[in-house]
This record gives structure tokens, sequence and C-alpha cells, in this order.
């Protein structure tokens, strides 16, 4: 059953970005998701109380996963979300989230002693590839009009956001190994919200409008991403190579696709298709054993 996790954390991971074109319409970036950490953190407690969860056994090693948290909660979230608010296009921005797992890879060898392998790295320049063909229905390259309306730092900005979720991955298979995962997971929830409570009260009015929409988007995005993806993602970290783990993100781009094409009527032409089968070898080439 274990082989199943990486595609069920991909389906998970995926409808987030569907959650979050649900309940943006109604709430800026920095305020839906301090609400979102907030109603998480508070869920996570009961159950860590009621079951007894154990805690980590260290300060030291809650220090290191509160780190690991503010990097892919605040980091990676807050910096596509700061992206997109400053106009960059959401296709771009999910092109450019395509290279983590080539820079995972990169940095995997030095700082965590991994060995990627020939085949391996195939597989993760097929991975960009088939990303590039999946997403290049919703990007025109020959339309200058893609380029204006949104700054370069917003650029910049995005591909921080890649930098803190594979340094997050790095970070948390080198000193979070040892971490109990519901009270780990809640204190990088914590932190996350701390950070959130500052930027939006900073930043922004604070102002939702607390629709059906919303309110669907907001406690899916808490239950199936913010739970059930973050909980395989952890899981498989402590697991496996970092590296191997990364390649499965390229598989994201290809099912958010499918799930826009059935809810949204979003176009899914033959580049996409090929996209996503190239993207699948890739991604059977990079976690070969």
């Amino acid at each position: 059953m274990t082989r199943f996790i990486p595609l069920l954390f991909v389906f998970l991971w995926s409808t987030g970005f569907i959650g979050a074109k649900f309940g943006l319409p109604y709430a800026e970036p920095y305020t839906f998701l301090f609400v979102r950490m907030t109603l998480t953190c508070a869920i996570l407690l009961v159950v860590l109380l009621v079951l007894k969860k154990e805690w980590p056994k260290s300060h030291r090693l809650g220090g290191h996963v509160a780190i690991s948290g503010i990097l892919i909660h605040v980091g990676y979230l807050g910096g596509v979300f700061t992206a997109i608010k400053m106009g960059l296009p959401s296709g771009l921005t999910a092109l450019i989230a395509g290279f983590q797992p080539l820079l995972t890879a990169f940095i995997a060898k030095p700082v965590l002693g991994e060995n990627v392998r020939p085949v391996q790295w195939a597989g993760l320049v097929l991975g960009i590839i088939g990303t590039v063909l999946v997403l290049s229905e919703k990007i025109d390259l020959n339309n200058t009009a893609l380029f204006e309306g949104f700054p370069l730092s917003a650029v910049f900005i995005a591909f921080g956001a890649v930098v803190c979720i594979t340094i997050s991955s790095v970070y948390q298979k080198k000193y979070c190994t040892t971490m109990p995962l519901m009270s780990g997971t809640f204190i990088q929830y914590f932190a996350a919200c701390l950070i959130y409570g500052l930027l939006a009260s900073g930043l922004e009015t604070m102002e939702i409008q607390w629709t059906g929409e919303f309110i669907f988007a907001l406690f899916w995005l808490i239950f199936v991403p913010s739970f059930g993806a973050i909980s395989l993602l952890m899981w498989m970290i402590k697991q496996g190579e970092a590296s191997k783990v990364a390649s499965m993100f390229y598989l994201v781009p290809a099912v958010t696709a499918l799930e826009a094409f059935f809810l949204f009527g979003e176009t899914l032409g033959l580049s996409a298709l090929i996209g996503m089968a190239v993207v699948s070898v890739g991604v059977a080439l990079a976690v070969r054993n």
C-alpha cells in the first residue's frame, strides 16, 4: 500500500491550487493563509491533546522543525501567493515552481550525500520538459502582453519560493527525521501562523467575505492539503531520498490541469497530454532504485 502514497500525495497537493482559486477572490493572500493556519493549528492541537501524542524531545529539534515549517509554509506558499498577487500569471508561476526537483537534486549530494545517478538526471530533465508542455497552452510566449502587468521582482519572488521549498525539503531530511509527525506538523504550522499574523496585520486590511465558496475552500485547504498532503510529504521525506521525493512535484501541474479541465472547463490539448506522458516517464526514471 505504501507505494501508492506518492500518488495520493500528488493528488492531495494539487487540490491546493484549486482551493486557492475558489477562495482568494474573497480574502487577501496573507489573511487567507493566516486564517487557514490558525484553524489548522487549533484542530491539530485538540487532536494532539486528546490522543496524547509525544512532542519533540528537545528544544533544538523543535527549533529545526519550526524553521523547516517557515521555509515551506511561509517561504514557499507566501512567495507563490505574493507573486500571483503582484500580477505574475499562475501558469508562469507553476512553470517556475517546476524547477524545484532539479534544484533539489543539485544540492542533495553535497548536503545529504545523496547520489543522483545518470538515469535519474534524465528523469529530472524529462520532468521539466513535460511540465513545460503541460503549461504551454496556458503561456503564450509570442504574446508580449505576457511580460506586461507585473514587475520583474515578482519573478524573483517566485524563484525565491522555489528555493525555500527546496531548502525546506533538504533541511528537514538533515535535521528533522526524528520529529514526531503530528506534533512536528503542529509546530510548523504554528510558526507559520505567527508570521502570517504579522504580515496580514501589517500589510493587508484583513477583510474577509464569508461566502459559501470561501468557507468551502478554507476547510478543503485545511483538511486536504494541510493535513493530508503535508503529512504524506513529511512521511516521504523521512522515508526516502530528498531528490526522489522532490521529483513527485513534476506530476502536480499535470494533475492540476486535469482538475481544472473538469472543474473550470480550462483547455487541455494535445501538447498538455503529451507533456503528462513525458512527466510520468521522467518521474518513473527519477525514483528508480
